[in-house]
């Protein structure tokens, strides 16, 4: 599994032109899903990503989690993560995990989340055509792959 992690003051996805979910501060996740992915690379990211100190303290040190600032979460499925671009000019997404596979263990790894942050969790539409919208704070991107944990 692999994510973009954003630290958010707001942000929002929308499906034909109706807002789906939105946030306020927090943490926005685009989440790819490879066929290998088990739900203990979900349990993985999930604990990793629920402790992640990306917020500022009084001293203005990233030293606070998205549950140490009572924060929201935004998930969105994106395969596009996966993408190979090695040969030519357009993308290879071979690695994705199909729907029958993505699906369930994205459902696990929003269900992991919420556990392992405290936080509201809100997501966009698996497969759906989405908008999403935000507005990074800082900038504050991070990117993680659970195949990457040592």
């Amino acid at each position: 599994m692999r994510v973009v992690i954003q630290r958010v003051s707001s942000a929002s996805v929308t499906i034909e032109n109706v807002e789906k979910a939105a946030i306020g501060w927090g943490l926005l996740i685009l989440l790819g899903i490879e066929h290998d992915d088990s739900p203990e690379d979900a349990a993985w990211l999930s604990k990793k990503i629920a402790g992640l100190r990306i917020f500022s303290d009084e001293a203005g040190l990233m030293n606070k989690s998205v549950q140490d600032i009572g924060g929201s979460i935004l998930v969105i499925s994106q395969f596009t993560l996966h993408a190979s671009t090695k040969k030519g000019n357009r993308p290879s997404f071979i690695r994705a995990a199909r729907p029958e596979t993505a699906i369930p263990l994205y459902e696990t790894f929003v269900e992991y989340l919420a556990q392992d942050s405290g936080c509201p969790v809100k997501t966009g539409e698996f497969g759906a055509d989405m908008k999403v919208g935000l507005l990074n704070d800082g900038p504050v991107t991070i990117w993680m792959d659970s195949r990457s944990r040592e």
